[in-house]
């Protein structure tokens, strides 16, 4: 059996491919997603696998389950862990599927206060907060092209799972292939991690064109110059150029900026035509992880002094009230020096 952790859209997709090959223990904290998943198979209308169920104990699903997925947004990633930490052992497997970055003893006021900058010491991925919270050794990473509602509905799709252990990648693709659905393995899990994360910050700036009925040309020069400046931040938190040329970074980029089943551009899109970033996170039913990483990068370009212009854009209009029109009219004319500089 296999353990996933968290209910949410991406979770529960990836529950249901799991269970393609195995049975699934799915961990929330919803006493109502718990019964209506043991009684029915479903949750709100989704028909879930039959060899997927549910419980809130996180013993319950740490001693029945080797290999677990944790699959949670990543301000809660942390508790989550501290919640499951007596009960994991170092021989369990962790995969974790969150795109998003960790910032240790630093909250979310602190987060938003001007003029904040930070470093790699400050910053944490997913699987360092496992390595940190739990005796868990054998860690990896989800990271691709993986729009929930594509993988509910599917589709054809891959995935990447990244882990400096070989038995790790094995695991993750004995769960997860199908005929559907293809795995592919890095040893570069610093790379696919960041990668993964960072590729939402694009993702709500090319929703901010598309709300604002721009077409493919801009929206294809922002994937193109967004993609640069990962690969900048990625080398400035020690990882290689390489991972974000990868399924991990170039695929998920184009899936997430371009899709409206991603969250992350319908976020943009909806600041695009005049909501307010309060209004959206009220009434938006699942985090969009680029607003909490576009806070972090900005930061991050301060104090590594990184030229970042659509980060820089992207969180004046998202933070500073600066409008749209002023921001795009500042990169159409920002005098980059070459195409490529970063390979």
């Amino acid at each position: 059996m296999t353990g996933v952790v968290g209910a949410g859209s991406f979770g529960t997709a990836i529950a249901n491919l799991i269970a393609l090959n195995t049975d699934v223990l799915i961990f929330s904290r919803r006493a109502d997603f718990v019964e209506e998943v043991n009684q029915n198979a479903a949750y709100n209308g989704v028909k879930l696998h039959h060899r997927i169920k549910a419980t809130s104990d996180p013993e319950m699903l740490v001693d029945q389950c080797q290999l677990i997925f944790p699959i949670v947004p990543s301000d809660a990633f942390r508790p989550m862990m501290q919640n499951f930490a007596p009960y994991l052992r170092p021989n369990h497997i962790v995969i974790h599927g969150t795109k998003g970055l960790d910032l240790r003893a630093i909250t979310n006021e602190e987060l938003a206060a001007p003029g904040l900058m930070l470093n790699r010491q400050q910053v944490r991925t997913m699987s360092e907060v496992i390595l940190e919270e739990t005796s868990v050794v054998r860690v990896g990473c989800l990271s691709g092209p993986n729009l929930a509602a594509e993988i509910v509905e599917g589709q054809p799709a891959a995935t990447l799972v990244g882990s400096r252990f070989r038995e790790v990648i094995q695991a993750g693709q004995t769960a997860l292939n199908s005929r559907r659905f293809h795995v592919f393995g890095s040893y570069d899990m610093l790379g696919a991690e960041l990668a993964g994360a960072l590729k939402n910050i694009v993702a709500l700036g090319s929703g901010i064109l598309g709300g604002l009925g721009l077409g493919r040309n801009i929206q294809g020069l922002l994937i193109a110059k967004g993609l640069g400046e990962m690969i900048h931040f990625g080398k400035a938190l020690g990882a290689s150029s390489q991972a974000f040329v990868g399924v991990a970074g170039i695929g998920d980029l184009v899936a997430t900026a371009t899709s409206s089943n991603s969250r992350n551009y319908t976020f943009g899109t909806r600041l695009a035509k005049g909501e307010t970033v309060a209004q959206i996170k009220a009434n938006m039913p699942e985090l969009a992880e680029g607003v909490r990483t576009l806070q972090i990068a900005h930061a991050l370009a301060k104090h590594y002094k990184l030229h970042v212009p659509i980060t820089d854009m992207l969180y004046a209009v998202v933070f500073e009230g600066l409008p749209v029109e002023r921001a795009l009219e500042y990169l159409l004319s920002y005098p980059y020096a070459v195409d490529v500089d970063f390979v």
